[in-house]
């Protein structure tokens, strides 16, 4: 590549990443700075300040759902990270999930994505065998979104039935209380293995004091319901008293400190070596046009332990790459999208970033291979989709097709899913998109998500309108066709991008691409602590 194309890209890619930044400092504000200010005259940490007490100094905290809740609940005021910060993190040296109420945002109150998000985390506990630790400060259900939080299979009920199941599970669970904690939220710290709280500003309780007053008409201060001393000394709810925050979370240190050790499958790993470029050169590999084509093999090469990787069937199937490699020492196998154009065994031209009959019978017998060997799978998403057309209907690319949906779909060893251009369509469930069950799910700046591309879709959305109008005898002339196209491709084209995904948790987190190796390193880890399920290939073998 031309060092002037490379710089090109490169400057494109900064500029996207440099936004992205951006928008996450003003979502680490939570509720603002004044709230942020009226929560510390309380003599209070945030949110964020608590975690970072929490980890292990010079430690890397892998933040869940930030962009949780971005741009939504606008006409309540917004709802920055979804209301709670999650995320792994080392505590006394053991990778924990973390789970901390943010009480700058509405008190803390639950809106339907914080529920979504909660769930999230503790489905990642519950995957990994992660102990988790809540640092509960929450006023409880957004009462006016109550319809969509409350009553069904994925709304706030279920975090209950997930204490009790990790508990089975042998899972541990540390809250504390570190400011409200009521309703049915207060089952959640009973519901933990062991449980704190912070004199003063932490008080739980199944109905505070105006509700008490209006349902049996006592009347009770805070305290005196459900503060430190009545839950220490008298009901014998809470199990620690702490003084203040900082000391309530060296608490928690101290208890994870003894924790014993139950990591029981251990993925191959050696030494770490970095890749023979600067990490910073991933900066250069994508085009600033998404529907330029470039080397997958380049990425790769920017992400692996010395740049080297060992690819299958490397002559055939084309349009996907499948490759064993290392990152940060563990071993894994990689399937990527190869966004060049190249052509078939017969000359036929097969165009980059689609999966054709050959493509994706080479993935599925990869992914086998890799269950059989006990190796993680990393997808690289770059996807328009499955080929159509009469040649390939002919061909059974649905039946090929749907062998390696089968694969992914029955792949027990981790799966993790870095989405860095387009993922469209079927292509998104073949490479292991969310209904997959990958391990984590993380979108570079570039990313795209939806069932076809935005130039398609907006085309047929614009015909469906177009037909629509004439049946009610009315036929737009040519400036109005190019007006309702501009509006529908600008509303598809929000809807697509990597941060109304992330705002739906239908992704992990957008990140900066040099942190893809970090990520991926700590997504095997933590799935280290958990057994891998025997391998079934069921339909495959038809």
């Amino acid at each position: 590549m031309h060092d002037i194309t490379a710089n090109k890209y490169e400057d494109n890619m900064k500029m996207m990443v440099s936004r992205m930044k951006r928008r996450l400092e003003i979502v680490h504000l939570g509720g603002g700075k004044k709230k942020i200010e009226k929560h510390e005259n309380k003599g209070k940490l945030t949110a964020r300040e608590r975690i970072s007490h929490l980890i292990d100094t010079d430690s890397y905290f892998t933040e869940i759902g930030a962009f949780a809740g971005y741009e939504m609940y606008e006409e309540h005021g917004g709802c920055p990270s979804g209301g709670v910060v999650t995320g792994l993190g080392y505590i006394s040296g053991r990778l924990c999930m973390i789970v901390a109420n943010d009480a700058t945002v509405k008190a803390g109150a639950w809106f339907p994505i914080t529920g979504k998000k909660n769930l999230r985390a503790q489905e990642i506990a519950m995957e990994n065998r992660l102990p988790i630790i809540y640092l509960v400060d929450s006023a409880g259900v957004y009462l006016p979104m109550q319809a969509e939080i409350f009553p069904d299979k994925e709304h706030f009920g279920r975090i209950f039935r997930n204490n009790a199941q990790m508990s089975a599970m042998g899972i541990p669970q540390i809250a504390a209380v570190m400011g409200s904690c009521v309703a049915g939220g207060a089952y959640l710290p009973i519901m933990s293995d062991e449980s704190l709280i912070v004199e003063g500003t932490g008080s739980i309780f199944l109905a505070g004091p105006y509700l008490v007053r209006a349902a049996i008409g006592e009347s009770v201060d805070k305290e005196t319901l459900g503060g430190a001393q009545t839950h220490t000394e008298i009901s014998g709810v809470i199990d620690y008293k702490m003084p203040d925050d900082e000391s309530c979370l060296n608490k928690i240190k101290e208890l994870v400190s003894h924790f014993g050790p139950t990591q029981v499958d251990q993925f191959d790993r050696t030494e770490s070596i970095l890749p023979k470029v600067e990490l910073s050169e991933i900066y250069q590999k994508l085009p600033d046009d998404r529907a330029k084509p470039y080397k997958a093999r380049d990425v790769i090469k920017c992400m692996v332990d010395d740049s080297k990787f060992t690819e299958y069937k490397s002559n055939y199937g084309k349009t996907i790459i499948c490759a064993y490699a290392r990152i940060d020492g563990w071993s894994i196998g990689i399937v990527a999208n190869n966004r060049e154009v190249t052509k078939n065994a017969k000359g036929e031209m097969q165009f980059g970033g689609v999966i054709y009959s050959d493509s994706a019978d080479k993935a599925a017998r990869f992914i086998m291979n890799c269950n059989q060997k006990k190796i993680p799978l990393v997808f690289l998403h770059d996807v328009s989709g499955f080929m159509v057309g009469t040649r390939s209907e002919h061909g059974g690319i649905i039946k090929d097709g749907a062998k390696m949906v089968s694969a992914v779909s029955n792949s027990t060893v981790p799966k993790f899913s870095v989405i860095i251009g387009n993922s469209y369509g079927a292509g998104n469930y073949a490479m292991c998109g969310k209904a997959y069950d990958p391990r984590l799910i993380v979108a570079w700046p570039t990313a795209k998500i939806s069932v076809m591309g935005g130039e398609q879709a907006a085309k047929v959305l614009m015909q469906i309108q177009v037909s629509s109008l004439k049946s009610q005898g009315r036929e737009p002339n040519a400036e109005e066709q190019k007006k309702i196209l501009e509006k529908i491709s600008a509303q598809y084209d929000k809807q697509t991008s990597a941060y109304y995904a992330a705002a739906r948790l239908w992704i992990d987190a957008i990140i900066d691409p040099v942190e893809t190796r970090t990520i991926i390193s700590t997504g095997i880890e933590a799935a280290s602590y958990a057994p891998v399920a025997k391998f079934n290939v069921g339909i495959i073998q038809t």
